[in-house]
């Protein structure tokens, strides 16, 4: 709201109580004519509002979804519509709505050309089931298998350490006239007789 700035003729004890109370006025009249503008943001509007727009964007509240979520699914109906259908559009979504990182793989060789393997961490299949289920029902594509595949995370403690070795190459010949086995070494010449 514009501040209201009397001249400094005006500038007294009554005409400041007039101008605080013209202030307080119109910053809630500003709030009205604000306040369907703020019911069309699906973060802040009321929840009969957002039941509306979720009508209006095609998106249904699963049972037991949070109020948050079903917020955020209505917030990107839009562009989730929009990457639906690609590869990196999934993993778009997925990070909108908090899922998390998904590895999507599509024509895997020995399988069948319809199914889709999504890699996703244990946690991410066990705190979102239902939201899984309706996501692939939502944005998937109608002719496509949808496998969901674990992805574990390991530790691995890997030492480094110098290696600076030498190398050496040995050759053994066995000479049938003397009968003899000689071992020829870089650094020495050995010879045995054989038994």
């Amino acid at each position: 709201m514009i501040k209201l700035i009397l001249p400094f003729w005006l500038d007294g004890k009554e005409l400041a109580k007039l101008k605080a109370a013209a202030q307080s006025w119109w910053t809630k009249v500003e709030s009205w004519v604000q306040w369907p503008l703020l019911q069309l943001d699906a973060e802040t509007c009321h929840l009969t509002i957002l039941n509306l727009l979720a009508w209006q964007r095609d998106i249904q509240r699963f049972a037991g979804e949070p109020e948050s979520l079903y917020r955020l699914r209505v917030k990107y109906a839009f562009i989730n519509a929009v990457d639906a259908g690609n590869t990196a559009g999934f993993v778009r979504i997925f990070e909108r709505l908090g899922v998390g990182y998904v590895e999507v793989q599509e024509r895997v060789s020995g399988q069948d050309w319809d199914i889709v393997l999504l890699h996703l961490s244990d946690s991410q299949l066990s705190e979102n089931p239902t939201l899984l289920r309706v996501l692939m029902q939502q944005y998937g594509r109608t002719c496509r298998r949808y496998d969901f595949v674990t992805i574990t995370s390991v530790k691995l403690n890997l030492g480094v350490a110098a290696f600076s070795d030498d190398q050496q190459t040995l050759v053994a010949s066995l000479d049938d006239s003397l009968a003899k086995l000689t071992v020829i070494n870089e650094l020495t010449l050995l010879t045995e007789e054989l038994q």
